[in-house]
């Protein structure tokens, strides 16, 4: 495991579209059909890292009290699972009814969304206001495995609240930091 840091895609970046493995319904998701009608939260985790484990209860309860304001929330693993299988599709597919996520678990395959969206780490989260623009991108809180920091969700909650409230999102934003995402070579 690299400690990574995001790379932090620049702000009002278009959403890249995707057509993906929902490993959940096990058919194909497109951006357009999934996104919310108030914003749309993209994040790239996978089941072994440390750092999305810690993570999983409040991802989880995130898109619970959101995805009924009108935020959709999607989870995309882009992990090699010829060299970490545990991260496969049917995996994910498991990982996601333990956690009880509410929003589909998209499998990247060829990693070509993961390298769209500049995705450096997991977990790595993209904020999207309604049009699609990013609008926050960074860690979820300051929370990690063993800091003995609450896992509260409140950099992106602060994100998610201020475009609910047509209010400007902060442009003070801490990159989130994880496992490196595994890479095809």
């Amino acid at each position: 495991m690299a400690l990574t840091p995001s790379k932090m895609l620049s702000l009002n970046t278009i959403a890249p579209n995707f057509d993906l493995l929902d490993t959940v319904s096990n058919s194909n998701k497109n951006l357009q059909a999934l996104r919310g009608e108030k914003a749309t939260v993209i994040m790239f985790i996978c089941n072994h890292c440390p750092y999305v484990i810690h993570l999983n209860q409040g991802i989880a309860d995130l898109a619970k009290a959101y995805t009924k304001k009108g935020v959709a929330f999607v989870g995309i693993s882009a992990n090699d699972v010829e060299n970490y299988p545990q991260d496969g599709p049917e995996h994910m597919k498991a990982n996601a009814a333990k956690n009880d996520f509410i929003f589909p678990y998209l499998y990247d395959e060829t990693q070509a969304i993961a390298k769209q969206y500049d995705a450096a780490c997991t977990p790595d989260f993209y904020v999207f206001d309604k049009d699609l623009k990013l609008a926050y991108r960074g860690q979820f809180d300051d929370s990690r495995p063993g800091n003995g920091k609450p896992v509260t969700g409140k950099d992106i909650k602060a994100a998610i609240d201020a475009l609910l409230n047509d209010d400007p999102v902060s442009e003070k934003q801490v990159p989130s930091i994880g496992c490196n995402i595994k890479w095809k070579f």
